[in-house]
């Protein structure tokens, strides 16, 4: 065993002792939290604050392995089976008891009971489980999920049923990506909801699951999105401040609009179309407000917080990681799901796609947008992940840098060359209207028929094509409304 790693100090994962405590219970406490978080390692012979080798004698040393072995067996349950073992450095030996992350959760100290005797462990020391936790490491232990359980003493009515069905419909359709899409979304029944255990039926009467809460939007639930920009790199200073309510998918689509409104926005040219730029990918903002709403823990009496400072984009998601999940694993495109119920729901309304990969594609957007990698951050109570915007002086030098790009290819572009690329999707003549239509978004037909020189007929048949691939959108009504651009 490297000798580096034993004496690095104390962590979520290590403790040392002197010499074996008398008293049991002083290090019995320590071997349950190792059990209920990611396992972890007790070393005796070493001493706490020095991290200087004192050694247990060869005269005690297999009596003291006894006690502990003994002592583990017979206080704690479920039982623990640890690894105990002996290391010698510099001639004298310390004691290594292996504790090995537990399945069968919650661990605690029988002469305490469950509430009172179960610990984990926050940034290297032994707490007692709060409630939230105590029933998350329940949860964790009986392999069901806490979104799945029944919403006690509440009833749902069939028009509640329908409206819940008909609002996920609704959601699903809104986030296809094309019509092709829109055209395999499925109605859901009260016997989907069932299925995903978003209701439950007892007695032949169906009663609303916690997952029907968070779909729902039930206010007396933690289920806010909070989301606020800061002056400079701290909380010091706020400069803008919103609480988002109700369902959560509405809350998703807010929160990352908020977001959006409050980053940089740049844009580069392609001929004669302009694409928008934001500093950071809207799919990295998307799939992190996702991530933390799919896996965060709704038993934690607390909010999702986004925050937006001078230097980077924070978002802080309620709870740990679940059960054997670590960040190296959650980067590799590992998933475990925490919220089965919600996540099946989430799938069904496009909000997700394949399990484990949103992750992926945060540290993948930000790779190509020449961002640094996010940072991931285990708080222990809490999940926080960072997206680092880039300095003034960059986003000035990138502004600068585009606009020569621009300066360039439009000079070197021909008003032919332009055509003949737009041709190869819409066709030159379909470009006509289009520029025209971005040109003057009010534009009537009458107008753009002068401006073309085609027919209204034409024009009218253009219009359609392009609406149809997603080109242009009609807003307000045909006489009093005027067009949205929404691609180029």
């Amino acid at each position: 065993m490297d000798l580096d790693k034993i004496l690095q100090g104390e962590s979520k994962n290590v403790e040392y002792k002197e010499s074996l405590p008398e008293k049991s219970i002083k290090y019995l406490k320590s071997v349950v939290a190792f059990a209920n978080t990611n396992g972890g390692r007790l070393i005796i012979g070493v001493e706490d604050q020095t991290h200087k080798i004192v050694g247990v004698s060869d005269e005690i040393i297999y009596q003291t392995m006894d006690r502990i072995a003994n002592a583990i067996s017979e206080a704690c349950t479920p039982a623990i089976i640890p690894d105990i073992t002996i290391q010698t450095i510099d001639g004298k030996n310390i004691i290594i008891v292996d504790v090995p992350m537990g399945r069968n959760r919650p661990y605690y100290i029988k002469s305490l009971g469950i509430v009172n005797g179960t610990f984990i462990r926050i940034s290297g020391t032994t707490r007692l489980a709060e409630e939230p936790k105590l029933k998350d490491l329940m949860f964790e232990g009986s392999g069901r999920s806490f979104d799945q359980t029944i919403w006690q003493d509440h009833f749902v009515m069939q028009d509640e049923i329908d409206d819940l069905c008909k609002k996920m419909k609704d959601v699903a359709i809104n986030n296809c990506k094309h019509e092709e899409m829109k055209q395999h979304i499925r109605d859901i029944t009260a016997s989907q909801l069932l299925s995903w255990h978003i209701l439950e039926e007892n007695n032949g009467t169906l009663l609303p699951t916690q997952a029907w809460r968070i779909l729902s939007g039930d206010d007396d639930m933690f289920l806010q999105i909070q989301c606020a920009v800061f002056k400079g790199k701290d909380r010091t200073v706020f400069v803008d401040k919103r609480e988002y309510n109700g369902p959560v998918a509405e809350q998703i689509e807010q929160a990352y609009q908020f977001v959006l409104r409050n980053i940089h926005l740049g844009a580069k040219m392609n001929g004669v179309f302009r694409n928008d730029i934001y500093e950071i990918p809207p799919i990295a903002i998307r799939e992190l407000i996702v991530n933390a709403v799919t896996h965060r823990n709704y038993l934690e009496p607390a909010c999702i917080q986004i925050a937006i400072y001078d230097n980077r984009l924070e978002v802080t998601s309620p709870g740990s990681l679940p059960m054997g999940m670590t960040i190296e694993k959650m980067k590799a495109g590992q998933s475990r799901i925490r919220n089965h119920a919600l996540a099946r729901a989430f799938s069904y309304m496009n909000i997700i796609e394949n399990w484990g990969s949103g992750i992926l594609k945060v540290i993948d957007a930000c790779k190509k947008a020449g961002l640094q990698e996010p940072e991931f951050i285990d708080l222990e109570i809490s999940m926080r992940v960072n997206i680092y915007r880039k300095t003034a002086e960059a986003i000035m030098q990138t502004g600068s840098e585009t606009a020569q790009e621009t300066a360039q290819e439009t000079a070197q572009e021909t008003a032919q060359e332009t055509a003949q690329e737009t041709a190869q999707e819409l066709g030159s003549s379909v470009m006509k209207t289009l520029q025209a239509i971005q040109d003057n978004p009010n534009m009537t037909i009458a107008e753009i028929k002068a401006v073309t020189g085609l027919s209204e007929r034409t024009i009218k048949t253009h219009q359609a094509l392009l609406k149809k691939n997603g080109y242009i959108q009609r807003v307000g009504s045909t006489k009093n409304g005027h067009w949205l651009i929404c691609k180029t």
